[in-house]
């Protein structure tokens, strides 16, 4: 069983800034959302929509004309009938084993003879998970409210004393007498709303999704700069100069925290490229949504494709480049599709037959070590020897420790701070730190104490730092190293087990970014981790 963990209490946002998310539903499924979106109303404007079928649609039609949605959740066969007829993305509500488990062990409790009602695109192993279980249960699929009606009057006259199913089912249980038990839980509504947010970041950062107006923000550092004087900042830099001309592809490689988007966004600027940039976390999404956001699809390709098919982010930096950040959690299927663009310069679209040329340059950044994936066969060699062509190694901070000073002076001056009010000492201690999240870390300390200092108190002194920063730098010195030896960093970090996770992230106080930076993975592979135990 997952464990979920305790979300931490994060600060009010702009209403403006965050995404749209339209819920639909009927029945008993409005009653579970309502349970679940406040977990969910501080990362999005959550709006439900409680109507269903053709009234859906048309209220969504009337609205989209003077509102914006980025994505839809709905459920069952209303999702079903929602995604062919909508202009915006649709995030379905989906059972898995565990709700339906749980949902038969309550229905065992109410009578014995057990029916199951699901939409057609509903519990698609269900087969299988009866016969390995050695389960009686009658189970009917159905794709109209007729053919759901139908089933259930016909269960009922078979002698069924319980239906199990979606809301639409259930109701039409209960109008003929028989007790319903509703498969989803409250874990399966959760896991829609994840994946919605996961959506709407990748189709905002690709520049794909739809404008939408936006309540005016605090203005961000549009700095871009790769600043240090060290001498492997000073190769980086004429690598990408030297590589930024060339349509081959480059592979940037360095620990989490040392700004390999940053490298590609200046070799997309250096490049006079004139199209697109377009960037993918690959370890972001998850993979049922990733080939499609990809590569796109047409219409038809599956059920509930939208009208005219989508443009994937390939075909989207076409004439640019895409940026394919963590591509070593990129799976192996969408490894080869991913080959035949960069040797065939053509892109197949889910579902479609005649493929379309594109003209896109690659960029791919990881944190792992590929010659090790390629080896443990989890990454194609001959992607691996196509994507490294050329090849850009960011340093760590704690190999160049003389620039530390300059990118404290840099982030205190973009923070309306200038210059620096370090002391001698405070300065000197963060040059010995070991920064195991290398820049982002020294950028995200810099607000911390940017926060806690005033300009009437003089100079910021190592005290302070060491007050201020307890975790980080403890008055014996030095940088906090983890208890454990498992948590070196190697080459290919190993998946420790749920429980160690648990107990690290207990002792590093919840904090995912600085347990992250420790084990040597990113945010969002540790996040996976934590989501989806082994």
């Amino acid at each position: 069983m997952s464990i979920r963990l305790p979300r931490p209490r994060l600060p009010d946002l702009d209403p403006g800034a965050l995404p749209v998310i339209w819920t639909v539903s009927v029945s008993r499924l409005t009653g579970l959302l309502g349970d679940v979106i406040p977990e969910f109303d501080r990362r999005a404007r959550i709006v439900p929509i409680n109507l269903g079928f053709e009234e859906a649609v048309d209220v969504i039609g009337q609205r989209l004309r003077r509102e914006h949605c980025d994505v839809v959740i709905a459920g069952g066969s209303n999702a079903a009938y929602l995604r062919s007829r909508l202009e915006v993305p649709l995030v379905p509500i989906q059972a898995n084993g565990f709700d339906l488990m749980e949902a038969l062990a309550r229905a065992r409790r109410i009578a014995s003879r057990i029916g199951l009602v699901t939409h057609a695109t509903d519990v698609p192993s269900f087969g299988s998970f009866q016969h390995s279980f050695g389960l009686d249960i009658e189970h009917r699929r159905f794709v109209t409210r007729e053919d759901a009606r139908d089933c259930i009057a016909d269960m009922r006259a078979n002698g069924i004393e319980v239906i199990v199913g979606t809301g639409m089912a259930i109701d039409h249980a209960e109008r003929v007498g028989l007790p319903g038990v509703l498969l989803y839980s409250a874990d399966s509504v959760r896991q829609a709303f994840e994946h919605a947010l996961e959506l709407t970041q990748t189709l905002a950062r690709s520049g794909v999704a739809a404008p939408r107006r936006r309540a005016p923000a605090r203005s961000r550092p549009t700095d871009q700069r790769l600043l240090g004087e060290s001498p492997s900042m000073q190769q980086v830099r004429e690598r990408i100069a030297l590589y930024a001309p060339h349509d081959s592809t480059v592979l940037v490689t360095g620990a989490t925290g040392t700004g390999k988007e940053l490298v590609a966004r200046q070799l997309h600027a250096a490049s006079g490229r004139s199209g697109r940039f377009v960037a993918l976390n690959c370890g972001a999404i998850s993979e049922s949504l990733l080939e499609a956001e990809l590569f796109g699809y047409t219409e038809g390709a599956f059920t509930g494709a939208r009208r005219g098919g989508r443009v994937g982010l390939v075909e989207a930096a076409d004439g640019g480049t895409l940026f394919l950040d963590e591509i070593g959690e990129l799976p192996l299927p969408l490894q080869t599709r991913l080959l035949r663009v960069l040797e065939e310069r053509e892109v197949l679209r889910v579902g479609a037959t005649e493929p379309t040329p594109v003209d896109v340059r690659v960029v791919a950044a990881t944190l792992q070590t590929l010659e090790s994936l390629v080896d443990a066969q989890r990454f194609r060699r001959d992607l691996y020897y196509r994507l490294a062509a050329l090849r850009i190694a960011l340093p760590t901070l704690r190999e160049r420790p003389q620039d530390v000073p300059m990118l404290l002076e840099h982030f205190f001056r973009q923070l309306g701070q200038r210059p620096s009010p370090l002391d001698a000492a405070a300065t000197e201690r963060l040059c010995g730190y070991a920064w195991p999240g290398n820049v982002r870390e020294l950028r995200n300390l810099v607000d911390r104490l940017r926060i806690h200092w005033r300009i009437d108190q003089g100079a910021l002194s190592l005290a302070q730092l060491q007050s201020w920063l307890p975790e980080l730098l403890p008055a014996s010195g030095g940088a906090v190293v983890p208890d454990s030896a498992a948590l070196h960093a190697g080459p290919a970090p190993a998946r420790p087990s749920p429980a160690t996770l648990q107990q690290w992230l207990v002792e590093h106080q919840g904090n995912r970014e600085q347990l992250a930076a420790q084990l040597g993975v990113s945010r969002t592979t540790l996040w996976r981790w934590l989501r989806h135990p082994v």
